[in-house]
């Protein structure tokens, strides 16, 4: 158990907390591409508990303000977009994607009052199909050479959901391994030719079993967390019998992601990000080391989840989630219909908007959230001593930081170390964009190159 003053510690994200600050020394996803539309690419964004305007001018750049006119304080998520940038409709002032003001027509001729007037404005990039923004003081960081990074943009696709809770609560579930064979148990399998775009339907690679029946019948993980470069790596181990183990390979991406296995061929890499202490998003890049990502199937499958504009899942607290009684008894553990987010959302929003940590009682299985929660109290520390946290990169540590490397399969009990490995190894050389294979496992796997030549 925790204190409360330490569960508001790494919690608690808003401007001048401890937490908060090191949270701006990172690019913050903030909006998808996708939400700013040709007929208005103008929307208001809150971010870590601050409110703000992201715009893209009629140039093609892409500009992130704080939201209030710095004139008379009018709100310019209702500006009017223009070449140049944002203009207030209020009295006509133009700012452009720096936030310097460039024009103020209602002043008298000749006025160089704008020129002294800028708008706090924060650095925005676009990455496969979400923009990244970063709210800290200084240089930001460089981007690391993660898959969903480094992948073309065919290969690529990314979506949000909205999580009425707590950041911190919302991504621990994801760094959870035992929790899937319980909360994500079905009691029937679909057939793995059908789970393109559905998380944890497809077959384990190297057998046909579907990941449903491994999770339900082997419910008692051995769970392995080791420390990395850029934050924790979690295995998890499900015995099937003396020869064969389920492997499942998954990573704690500092400071607030995890990348994890959604099929042979396809990763999910994952951000909770705090719209405040008690609301944060998913943003999730969906990546394929095989044919390009089926963009259009994918985003319908999500649209028929998810409503627009929030991104809010249709099954949510207000309809109870569509819990039904008679599904619970027959097809899923929850009853709440087979969508994973829909059971990850009513696990961490039931915790409250802000788990009370004081009340908990931790286990072995929880080695992964106790790892973590370590970890993040280190950064918060590091970052107040004036030193920047882990997975703050410049443009040379950024390169080393590939991959990670996830897997789920079916492998040798005796040789498991190697065998995900080796899996994860050979998808990435085959696949047709040149994903990198990270250092750590390159080296694990040098023995079968020098065998194999």
């Amino acid at each position: 158990m925790m204190s409360q003053a330490q569960n508001d510690l790494i919690t608690r994200i808003a401007p001048g907390t401890p937490a908060g600050e090191m949270m701006r020394r990172y690019w913050q996803p903030a909006a998808l591409v996708d939400e700013l539309s040709p007929e208005r690419p103008v929307v208001a964004v809150r971010l870590l508990g601050q409110d703000f305007v992201l715009f893209r001018d009629g140039s093609g750049r892409y500009g992130l303000m704080d939201r209030d006119c710095p004139h008379r304080g009018a709100d310019l998520a209702y500006g009017r977009i223009e070449a140049d940038g944002l203009r207030c409709a209020f009295h006509g002032w133009l700012f452009d994607a720096t936030g310097q003001c460039i024009q103020t027509p209602a002043e008298p001729v000749g006025s160089t009052l704008c020129q002294r007037i800028r708008q706090k404005a924060y650095p925005v990039q676009e990455r496969n199909g979400i923009l990244f923004a970063y709210l800290g003081e200084g240089e930001p960081p460089a981007f690391p050479e993660l898959d969903c990074f480094v992948a073309p943009q065919t290969h690529v696709f990314a979506f949000k959901g909205l999580i009425e809770c707590n950041w911190l609560q919302a991504l621990e579930v994801g760094i959870d391994p035992a929790h899937a064979s319980f909360l994500h148990r079905f009691f029937e399998d679909e057939d793995p030719a059908d789970a393109y775009g559905k998380q944890f339907r497809s077959a384990s690679s190297g057998t046909d079993l579907p990941m449903t029946k491994i999770l339900r019948e082997y419910d008692r993980p051995i769970i392995n967390v080791e420390r990395t470069e850029y934050g924790l790596r979690i295995i998890a181990l499900r015995e099937i019998d003396e020869q064969r183990t389920h492997v499942r390979v998954t990573n704690q991406v500092f400071p607030h992601g995890f990348m994890i296995p959604m099929s042979h061929d396809m990763t999910i890499t994952q951000w909770h990000v705090p719209i405040d202490d008690e609301n944060c998003y998913w943003y999730a890049f969906f990546t394929s080391y095989g044919a390009p990502v089926d963009k259009e199937k994918m985003r319908e499958q999500r649209l028929e989840l998810f409503e627009l504009p929030l991104y809010k899942s249709r099954r949510n607290k207000t309809n109870e989630y569509g819990f039904d009684p008679h599904e619970q008894e027959s097809s899923t553990y929850t009853g709440m219909g087979l969508d994973i987010n829909v059971h990850d959302q009513w696990a961490v929003e039931s915790m409250g908007a802000i788990q009370d940590r004081t009340r908990e009682h931790l286990g072995q299985s929880d080695k992964a959230i106790v790892q973590y929660r370590r970890l993040l109290r280190e950064q918060i520390e590091k970052v107040a001593a004036g030193e920047e946290p882990l997975m703050w990169l410049d443009s040379r540590s950024a390169k080393a930081i590939q991959g990670p490397a996830t897997m789920d399969g079916i492998g040798p009990s005796r040789g498991w170390e190697t065998f995900w490995m080796e899996v994860d190894v050979g998808r990435r050389r085959a696949a047709p964009w040149g994903a990198p294979v990270p250092a750590d496992v390159e080296a694990g796997t040098a023995h079968l190159r020098l065998v194999t030549h």
